[in-house]
């Protein structure tokens, strides 16, 4: 299962398309289970009624229910900023948004030590995060797919990585973990410097999701987050100009 050269350059489009499915769940519309509908799946974001179906189980108040849910987005969506800094800060932020697959050399710096694939891990954790902004069909939808999607391009790049490193690659891939992240490095350090600064301005759009989720959650208006990930990620598209791109090398 791994993603074709075609299906890794149009990567960002394929999960904008998976996140605005997600969101919109038009299937509920098609099953007249729209946002009118008092089911747990209806049209509402998961939060609030996840957080409802927690008081009437009676494990906890509504609110303390709903701070919980808040807490976990929070968590997931600063978890994934986190994770996907520190490996553009080494790996580069101009690999990171580059069309294409790159493989110089194997990165064995930051959480490249710990973890095979920071970045595709940190979008998985992202979408816990906006799972909970989505109606309860869309957030199923959305983990799926993007676990799919993910798989598909770690299968992708990993094939690619080593058909261009070779034995270099496989030494790398056989004490590194694939998606679980490992508390002890699995290999030393390469010495390489991180560009924070650049790292911070390739993810903008993750950090502005964690700070909708941080800044209005407390409002309990699902849709008034959400308005903050769309601004997060106009505000990214305006950030990627910044950043530079790869120099090709003969």
């Amino acid at each position: 299962m791994k993603a074709s050269a075609l299906e890794f350059r149009l990567r960002f489009l394929v999960h904008v398309v998976i996140y605005a499915l997600g969101f919109s769940a038009p299937w509920n519309y098609l099953l007249n289970q729209g946002a009118g509908a008092a089911d747990f799946w209806s049209g509402k974001a998961l939060w609030l009624p996840a957080a409802l179906q927690i008081e009437r189980a009676g494990w906890m108040s509504l609110t303390g229910a709903s701070n919980l849910l808040l807490a976990v987005g929070l968590f997931f969506a600063l978890a994934a900023a986190g994770l996907r800094t520190w490996a553009a800060a080494y790996l580069g932020s101009d690999v990171v948004k580059d069309a294409g697959m790159r493989g110089a050399a194997v990165v064995a710096d930051g959480p490249y030590r710990h973890l095979r694939n920071p970045l595709y891990v940190g979008i998985f954790l992202h979408t816990l995060a906006l799972a909970l902004l989505m109606p309860a069909s869309g957030a199923v939808f959305a983990i799926v797919a993007i676990a799919i999607e993910e798989l598909r391009l770690i299968g992708g790049e990993e094939a690619f990585l080593e058909g261009k490193l070779g034995q270099e690659y496989l030494d790398y891939k056989a004490r590194v973990p694939e998606l679980l992240f490992s508390l002890r490095a699995k290999v030393p350090a390469s010495g390489a410097n991180p560009a924070w600064g650049m790292a911070v301005l390739g993810e903008a759009y993750f950090w502005g999701v964690a700070i909708a989720f941080g800044s209005v959650g407390l409002r309990y208006n699902a849709q008034l987050v959400t308005q903050g990930v769309v601004i997060a990620l106009g505000v990214s598209l305006i950030a990627r100009a910044f950043v530079p791109k790869v120099i090709e090398t003969a």
